[in-house]
This record gives C-alpha cells, sequence and structure tokens, in this order.
C-alpha cells in the first residue's frame, strides 16, 4: 500500500533508471505503445469527492437565486417556482427550501393577472440586494483578471474564436459577470470584437490583438518563479502525485517516465504542426487541459462543458481518458452522476489551496446562507424550548389533577 506521499516522481526516480536513449533509439521508439492502448483503472478519491459535496448546498442555492433573477422584476409566482423544480434539480418542494434557507426572498401576494385571486409570489429581500452590489463591486475590482482570463481562453484556441454560446454554457466555471457580454467586452475593443448573429446560436467572439503578458501558463509561470528563487534553471513541467493507495503498472509508468522527458508544450503555443496521436500532442492536450482547469473558480470543470470545446481546442474525441491516463495530475469524479474533471496540484485534502479571487462572491453568498440557516437554527430551538416547557406543564398540572383525585 502507498502512501500518500508517494508520487510518479518516486516510481521514476527509484523505481526505474530514466534512459534518455528512448528519443534517439529508432528500436526503442518503434516499441512504444500507442497512447489508446494504455489503460489506468479509474480509483475513487474520497477527499476530492468531499471538495464537490461540500459545495453541494451552496450550487442548489446558487440555482433557484439565479431562477428568480431571470425573471421580469426578479419577482415570480411561487407555484411557477415550484414547476421548475426539476430543472433546477431541487429534490424538496419549494416550501420547504424556503424554510431551510431563510433571507433569500421575500413572500407577498400578488395577482398573476388582474381578474384572478391573489397568490404567493417571491422577491428578492433586501439582504440578498445588499450581496448582489457585493458581487457587482468584486466583478468591478477584479476586472482586469476576468478581461484576462477571457483572452487567455480564446489565446488558446486554434482560430483565436469561440462561440458566444459555448462561453455563456461556461461562464460560472470561469467566474465571468452574467453580464459579461453586454457590459464588459464591448469596453475592450482592442482584445474583443463580437461576430455572427446574436440569437440565432451563430454567434463569435474573436481575440483583436494578442498581449505576451497573457500568453504565459500557470505551469510556465511557476518554474520562472522558482528559478528565481533558486538561482537554477527550472523546466516547466507538471506537478504529479499519485493518490493514495494507486499503483501504476510498468508499462504505464515507463511510457509516463519517457513522456515527462519530453518538453513542456505551451497552450499558447500554436501546434499546427503536430501530429494528434503524437506524444507530443498529448502534451499539448493535458496543457491545455490543466491551464483550463487552473483557470476555472474552483480548479474544476464538469467533462461535459470542457467536451463543448473539443474543435477550439483541438481535443479528440476520447480527450477525458487523458483524467484516468494523468490520474497523477487529475481527478474525475463521479459525483452526482456528472463527470468532473479536477487538478490535484490545486487542494490540499478536500480544501482548495490557490484560492482564485473571484471566490470571494462565492464566500459572501455562503455568509448569508449561513446567517438565514443559523436564524432558522435559533427558531427551532426556541420552537423546541417552547414544546419541552409545554409537556413539563402538562405533566404537572397532570400531577395535580392526579394528587385532587386521591385526596377526594
Amino acid at each position: 500500500m502507498l502512501s500518500k506521499a508517494q508520487t510518479i516522481s518516486f516510481y521514476l526516480n527509484h523505481t526505474l533508471k530514466p534512459s534518455f536513449t528512448s528519443h534517439t533509439n529508432p528500436f526503442i521508439d518503434l516499441q512504444i505503445k500507442p497512447i489508446s492502448s494504455l489503460k489506468v483503472v479509474w480509483r475513487k478519491d474520497r477527499e476530492l469527492d468531499r471538495a464537490i459535496d461540500n459545495d453541494k448546498r451552496y450550487k442548489i442555492c446558487s440555482r433557484v437565486v439565479k431562477e428568480v433573477l431571470n425573471e421580469p422584476g426578479q419577482v415570480i409566482p411561487l407555484r411557477y417556482l415550484q414547476k421548475r423544480r426539476e430543472r433546477m434539480r431541487l429534490n424538496v418542494n419549494i416550501k420547504t427550501f424556503l424554510a431551510r434557507n431563510p433571507g433569500l426572498f421575500d413572500a407577498y401576494y400578488d395577482r398573476i393577472k388582474p381578474k384572478t385571486q391573489p397568490v404567493p409570489f417571491l422577491r428578492v429581500s433586501d439582504r440578498l440586494k445588499e450581496f448582489l452590489e457585493e458581487e457587482r463591486r468584486i466583478h468591478v475590482e477584479h476586472e482586469p483578471w476576468i478581461v484576462s482570463k477571457l483572452c487567455k481562453l480564446l489565446m488558446m484556441s486554434k482560430d483565436k474564436v469561440l462561440s458566444v454560446e459555448k462561453l455563456v454554457h461556461g461562464k460560472r466555471e470561469f467566474g465571468f459577470p452574467n453580464d459579461f457580454l453586454v457590459n464588459l467586452v464591448p469596453k475592450y475593443p482592442q482584445y474583443f470584437r463580437l461576430s455572427g448573429c446574436p440569437g440565432e446560436g451563430k454567434s463569435f467572439l474573436e481575440l483583436v490583438s494578442w498581449n505576451n503578458e497573457f500568453a504565459e501558463s500557470v505551469i510556465e509561470r511557476r518554474a520562472e518563479e522558482e528559478s528565481k528563487l533558486t538561482g537554477i534553471g527550472v523546466r516547466p513541467n507538471f506537478n504529479v502525485k499519485l493518490p493514495p493507495g494507486f499503483f501504476l503498472r510498468k508499462e504505464m509508468r515507463e511510457w509516463i517516465r519517457d513522456w515527462m522527458e519530453l518538453n513542456y508544450v505551451s497552450p499558447y503555443e500554436d501546434v499546427l504542426h503536430l501530429d494528434q496521436a503524437s506524444r507530443e500532442m498529448e502534451k499539448r492536450t493535458v496543457g491545455v487541459l490543466h491551464e483550463l482547469l487552473s483557470l476555472s473558480l474552483h480548479k474544476r470543470v464538469p467533462v461535459p462543458t470542457l467536451g463543448k470545446f473539443s474543435d477550439e481546442y483541438r481535443f479528440s474525441n476520447a480527450f477525458s481518458s487523458a483524467f484516468t491516463r494523468h490520474s497523477g495530475i487529475f481527478y474525475m469524479s463521479l459525483k452526482g452522476g456528472i463527470k468532473t474533471a479536477m487538478l490535484r496540484e490545486a487542494y490540499k485534502g478536500d480544501a482548495l489551496i490557490d484560492r482564485d479571487p473571484l471566490l470571494e462572491i462565492r464566500d459572501k453568498f455562503v455568509a448569508l446562507l449561513e446567517e438565514g440557516w443559523g436564524e432558522r437554527a435559533e427558531q427551532l430551538s426556541l420552537q423546541r424550548e417552547v414544546v419541552k416547557k409545554d409537556v413539563e406543564m402538562m405533566a404537572t398540572r397532570s400531577g395535580e389533577y392526579d394528587g385532587h383525585a386521591c385526596d377526594e
């Protein structure tokens, strides 16, 4: 059984003697197995799964809030929201949800049509309005970071163009504001241009100019910082750590050893000359996936969301197998019936190490929820106290009644 500290590097440096002739000896090259034949068994990582579980309640509340905010006037009849439970993946009655999460909405009565009877409506609470103002402030404060993220996503794509529909689908994963296409993009004509037909699913966001400051990956920046700190040139490469109890077969260890010896391919580098089935292209694909996850808020993205960008980032149809093939770099969680790609180095246990500055928004929302949960817990405690006192009073009266009966 392997300890948590054991890494692939351990196997490469101690179990196997590195062979530097593999790139020059044609007979060895001929024996290298193709990528598609290399199989690694998926293994559950409970700590990383728990990281997803920790955000479950927050995400459910976020979906319900989003549903109301998207309504005209940000109000909605209660029964309409109830009908959308399945779409919001809400597994409790909407009234139960509201009781469990006070402070998000205010209930009031109004008519859906002029001559109908008043029915319960929901509107955004003052507390939630304050949060939304904070959210806008944080987006403005970190606007340069959001712009750089958007540029980086475009710069990694093969034509420096991304579908607006796909960007909107993934905006929450990267922390983009809801109105980023309307209010953010037009402010930076030096970087962005919208083209196509909005509303018909054929609109695109194009990169206008290349910024070298943005064309540095997380891995390249880390190597540069280590070089400055140590005074020794550090070659950019992936941090690779095997999950607890994980073991690679000999042929896979050998393949990874040789693969790690290859030069790092920047996700911002033009790779049209690379063969899609080559090990170099595999290195580039892993680099793009690593950079995309690094740019995401939680250092994790649902695999179907990444799959939407397969054409733009030159992913193969079987790109998701890279997450299990490189289990020391990534983890693919199956929590909630959705495949989610996670960056191992970004987590210590179930906690994020390097937090995106935009996660301040999430923290503010969680604080709002916890305030409501605290109030509810206090109310339930008071109710239990009242019930307890009522039971004690009834027991006392019953004892007094029995005593009088005995006297008689």
